[in-house]
């Protein structure tokens, strides 16, 4: 089970402008999240939170089960001091990227901090790796930053989200979950099985994300048989669908965040972060126009798939000059392309 908590205002802030956030939530709320911790094998934060916050991400219980604490990094631009690299009273587990930092990993290292290097970091990549560790509970503790990716990676099971009745306001305050590249209600992921609880003055919503992520290694039964026969396959449907990458079939979808590596026009290997960073870029490609140019940048430096997904629609439904003449003879090619390229 993984499960992403967090504290908020009644307006939907996690901290003030200025970052401040001791404390959004009753100390009755922060018990509680204790209690939370204690029953969990592993506790997920983000650099930002580390930078930040400084937190202990321990249960504070006496005798209380201490789980072990992540760290997600990329760049590993953290903090050489922090409370996290003590790891006297719990274990502390730094992922980040292969070969980041290596200064900072030897330093980390010295302190008993363990370091875990991905050829890319992501959170189904990290739940990948804590599954095969064994830990069955996890608990994200992160900022809005990281609990968007976690969510569109359908690593992110059940909701704990607590509700203080306070208002600070703020365009730039921080909000519990980033862009998600939605721009209808519509879209909005619902939970299931909600429910309410008062801790102190605060309110406790809890509730599961539906549908619920399959994050496991595969159907054992699946994988026994070939792809030729899937369709046959007993009490199996023949249609699988995996439009969102929180589908049990997400995987296949173009907006699952999986990197993918093509040659440019010159023959020098891109990455891209996903299918659908590289198919909506492709619409602008080899267009003569510094616009576009621009265009194709924005895309690839893109949050997520959803959001790439956004701009190219929008942009391309804006200036559909700019569009390049043939899309809609190569578009499918484009697209095989790209989903050919995946491991």
């Amino acid at each position: 089970m993984s499960t992403l908590k967090y504290a908020m205002t009644l307006d939907g802030k996690i901290a003030a402008s200025s970052g401040h956030s001791a404390w959004v939530s009753s100390a009755v709320s922060r018990h509680r999240v204790m209690k939370t911790r204690a029953q969990s094998d592993a506790v997920i934060v983000g650099g930002n939170t580390v930078r930040i916050d400084n937190p202990n991400l321990t249960t504070r219980l006496e005798g209380g089960h201490q789980p072990d604490r992540i760290v997600m990094s990329r760049a590993l631009d953290l903090p050489r001091d922090a409370n996290l690299w003590d790891v006297s009273k719990a274990n502390t587990i730094v992922m980040t990227q292969k070969g980041s930092n290596l200064e900072f990993q030897k330093l980390l290292t010295s302190r008993g901090v363990e370091v875990v290097e991905f050829d890319f970091l992501s959170p189904r990549a990290v739940m990948e790796h804590c599954y095969m560790r064994g830990y069955l509970s996890v608990l994200w503790e992160c900022g809005g930053m990281l609990s968007a990716p976690a969510i569109q990676d359908g690593v992110v099971h059940k909701v704990l989200a607590f509700i203080a009745p306070k208002i600070v306001g703020g365009l730039r305050a921080a909000t519990p979950v980033g862009e998600l590249g939605m721009v209808q209600m519509t879209q909005a992921l619902k939970l299931s099985d909600v429910a309410f609880e008062q801790t102190g003055p605060d309110m406790l919503v809890t509730g599961y994300l539906h549908p619920i992520p399959d994050i496991s290694h595969g159907d054992d039964k699946l994988a026994s048989i070939s792809r030729e026969n899937v369709a046959v396959i007993p009490n199996k449907p023949s249609i699988i669908r995996f439009n969102k990458p929180w589908d049990r079939y997400g995987a296949l979808s173009t907006l699952s965040y999986h990197p993918i590596t093509l040659p440019d026009s010159i023959g020098n290997p891109v990455v891209w972060s996903s299918v659908e960073h590289y198919y909506q870029a492709s619409k602008f490609a080899g267009v003569n126009d510094q616009l576009a140019i621009q265009y194709i940048a924005e895309i690839q430096g893109a949050e997520s798939p959803e959001e790439a997904a956004r701009l190219g629609e929008t942009l391309s439904s804006q200036r559909p000059d700019l569009v390049r003449k043939d899309w809609d003879v190569v578009k499918f090619q484009v697209m095989r392309t790209a989903l050919q390229t995946l491991p």
